[in-house]
């Protein structure tokens, strides 16, 4: 039995997805879902979040089971709901954690909206000029005909993305969730996000020096589809940055959850 909750919150007219975790806390958290999973992503960090910060995890628009609205699938775009999303739910100046595909949308928010979040966790999303991408996500961003992935079974593509993660056995819950968030043609109606990479991640890396927030980077060392060097290229760029290299692929919030809560609640325990 999974420890999160989720309900539904209309924001902009759309129907969010969220959790909120149990009590006050000294600090609150914006937690974002990373793709192809959801909020469940973070079941196996959740309980240890909570105990340092009041947490509201969500399903970024279009993602998980959050109301899809084509004007927000790009990293700039999303950016700024991330800061509707804040205000939604009363978050004075929280941290956020960002992880593969709201990594590029929190620092975003974090350049056009200074002094709006307390700190940022960001890693395994797309960053670097020019692209340094595996496998499969280059496919997802570059290849010109979309017409295979339609046919294909939405199932399978994500079965094999989360069937990727070792050491680390998904409970039943939390891979249905994942498997029921992108149904039908949801997932090639999510694919524009990631296929503005090549011309968002220019603008944002001439914004990456201007930004004041503290940001905490964490990347997994044999990471196959978002490379180290994405995360050395923030950690280069950004000047109030850390970056952690854990001993993990990709989904480092559940191969190496121990390893991930604990980073993260030291930087919120030095911010």
């Amino acid at each position: 039995m999974s420890e999160i909750k989720t309900q539904f919150l209309t924001i902009d007219g759309l129907s969010i997805r969220y959790a909120e975790s149990d009590g006050p806390r000294d600090h609150e958290a914006l937690l974002l879902s990373p793709w192809p999973e959801s909020v469940y992503a973070y079941d196996a960090t959740w309980s240890r979040l909570a105990k340092q910060a009041r947490l509201i995890a969500v399903d970024l628009p279009g993602f998980g089971h959050s109301q899809l609205r084509e004007d927000l699938l790009s990293p700039k775009a999303m950016g700024d709901f991330i800061v509707r999303i804040a205000d939604a739910f009363g978050l004075a100046k929280p941290h956020v954690v960002g992880p593969d595909i709201g990594t590029s949308a929190v620092l975003f928010a974090a350049a056009q909206h200074p002094d709006r979040f307390r700190s940022a966790v960001v890693g395994t999303g797309g960053a670097a000029v020019p692209l340094q991408l595996g496998s499969p996500l280059r496919e997802w961003v570059l290849d010109e005909d979309l017409a295979p992935y339609r046919a294909m079974d939405p199932k399978a593509i994500v079965t094999v993305a989360v069937d990727t993660i070792e050491g680390y056995e998904l409970p039943e819950v939390v891979r249905e969730d994942y498997l029921a968030s992108y149904i039908g043609q949801r997932f090639v109606d999510q694919m524009p996000y990631v296929r503005a990479y090549p011309t968002e991640l220019p603008l944002l890396g001439d914004l990456l020096p201007t930004i004041e927030t503290p940001v905490q980077i964490i990347n997994g060392r044999t990471d196959p589809v978002v490379p180290v060097a994405n995360a050395e290229y923030l950690h280069e760029r950004l000047p109030h940055s850390k970056l952690d290299v854990i001993d993990a692929g990709h989904f480092i919030w559940e191969e190496a959850a121990d390893d991930y809560a604990r980073t993260v609640i030291d930087w919120w325990q030095k911010n």
